[in-house]
């Protein structure tokens, strides 16, 4: 590993004084190392946030944004998308979703399910007749893509 570390070579300023500093700990020079983030670098999202393409869901602030716009969403999208968003690449069927999302005694109806799902689309899909995100899986049910 320090083999690699002397040899590599960096790609940015940045790296170099990275690899400077980790040399000079190395070898005593130094008894510390302070890094320091300038504005162009990109800010990590939380560990709870969910990240797909353009579109951030963060759930602890109950937030949607795609291209760091934010987009409204009722109590019951943001649960549906949410619950989807994390099982990405799952399939589900409308009961399934209604089970996770709806506590207690239900009324599974079909057409609530699906028009749930065409105003999340309006409101987090670019083009909402060709959607990326949630997708629909034919005599099934809905998932959330998996390949952004």
């Amino acid at each position: 590993m320090c083999d690699a570390l002397r040899t590599a070579a960096p790609a940015t300023v940045s790296a170099q004084d990275l690899l400077d500093g980790v040399r000079s700990l190395m070898e005593g020079e130094a008894s510390s190392l302070l890094l320091e983030l300038t504005d162009d670098a990109p800010v990590p999202a939380p560990a709870d946030t969910i990240v797909c393409g353009a579109l951030t869901i963060s759930p602890k602030a109950r937030s949607v944004t795609r291209d760091g716009v934010d987009i409204p969403l009722t109590p019951k999208e943001f649960d549906i998308l949410c619950f989807l968003a994390r099982n990405r690449g799952e399939v589900f069927t409308k009961e399934q979703i209604y089970q996770a999302v709806w506590s207690g005694d239900y009324l599974l109806d079909d057409s609530n399910i699906m028009a749930f799902i065409r105003k999340l689309r309006k409101k987090i899909e670019p083009n909402p007749d060709a959607p990326e995100y949630i997708l629909t899986i034919w005599g099934i049910g809905y998932k959330f893509n998996d390949t952004l």
